[in-house]
């Protein structure tokens, strides 16, 4: 039982619900009515508001901006066919945020103040919930250090906010994916398996040269001999390769722990596949699709769901697939499609109920 939070609530005083094309819903280009924010000082946190979203202020010698000590989180509120609410695994999400914070030296999120400020808030704005498949609410927390001084340290104090933002698919078609083995995100040691946003900030110059080279995204490899999958830019990877599913392991500590990723490995052996975790070498990929062993290459994350990827390209060489033959990424979309969206029983417990 989670305990009870003091929340402050605050509605607005007009709407903006009635001005948002529902049929149009980039990925994260509009807000709801409200926002949730608490701040953190003396050792604790502070009244939690529910209130208008609107801007912040902060000094230019905000900590954040010099020093990088910001994380967040990604998850999605669905609507069953009754027009029931539901946030899709928030437990998942709120232990990872709190790995996030350790790694980043901030301070922990409570329990009550993350899953049940995120549950109000959203039961305050689920009118903003499509009801569209595939179509959700977006739900971002996120923390970052307000100190105003200039000095490498741990900061002392700290904002929570969570915005919502009603959203469509992140890629309405299989993508291009780039193997980017020039580039580094991650190394043993660093920050790679959390969600800071320095590790975001640190791919767009890879993202855009793949970009100009006509592709959606890049395929990290490791940092040292650049061989290795890690994962891509907005999600996880998996190949299928001959009866098997492979997905690069979590051991190096350079590969975000996904939410979607650990319910993808679920699913599909749930469905009889066998899903080995371990190293995937670029060379063994390559080898694997000249052979005719790749059978089909996904991505996983809860912006991108289930990406279905249609070209890999390695240094020259240019891997191309029939995504309209595919079998394991389609049953997984589809299976946990209809599992948020109500359609399917939900045995794992991975719908909250709002």
């Amino acid at each position: 039982m989670i305990a009870e939070l003091d929340l402050q609530v605050t509605k607005t005083g007009k709407s903006k619900l009635n001005e948002i094309d529902f049929n149009n819903l980039p990925f994260g280009k509009f807000l709801t009515d409200h926002m949730l924010e608490v701040d953190y000082a003396d050792g604790e946190w502070k009244q939690a508001h529910i209130k208008p979203v609107e801007n912040l202020s902060i000094s230019p010698a905000n900590s954040a901006i010099h020093y990088g000590q910001s994380i967040f989180e990604g998850i999605k509120a669905y609507k069953d066919a009754d027009g029931k609410p539901f946030i899709f695994r928030p437990y998942d999400n709120f232990r990872r945020f709190n790995l996030s914070a350790e790694r980043m030296q901030m301070p922990a999120i409570p329990e009550e103040l993350f899953i049940e400020g995120m549950r109000r808030l959203v039961d305050l704005e689920k009118d903003w919930i499509p009801m569209k498949s595939d179509y959700s609410l977006y739900i971002r927390p996120f923390m970052f250090s307000t100190d105003s001084t200039l000095g490498v340290k741990a900061a002392e104090t700290y904002k929570f906010i969570i915005l919502l933002s009603p959203t469509g698919p992140y890629y309405s078609v299989p993508v291009k994916v780039y193997v980017e083995d020039t580039y580094t995100r991650a190394a043993r040691g660093g920050v790679g398996f959390v969600k800071n946003a320095g590790n975001y900030g640190a791919s767009m110059m890879a993202t855009a040269v793949a970009k100009k080279q006509g592709y959606d995204q890049v395929l990290w490899m490791d940092a040292y001999e650049h061989k290795y999958a890690q994962e891509i830019g907005t999600m996880n990877v998996f190949f299928v390769i001959g009866n098997k599913v492979v997905t690069p392991d979590l051991q190096s500590g350079t590969i975000l722990e996904g939410v979607t990723r650990d319910s993808a490995i679920e699913v599909l052996r749930e469905e009889g596949y066998e899903v080995v975790e371990q190293p995937v070498h670029i060379d063994d990929v390559v080898r694997a699709y000249e052979a005719g062993e790749l059978k089909e290459v996904f991505g996983t994350g809860t912006a991108a769901t289930i990406s279905m990827i249609r070209e890999l390209k390695y240094e020259d060489f240019v891997m191309k697939f029939d995504t309209d033959t595919w079998k394991a990424a389609p049953a997984v979309k589809r299976i946990l499609t209809d599992i948020r969206e109500g359609r399917r029983e939900d045995t794992h417990g991975w719908m909250f109920k709002v």
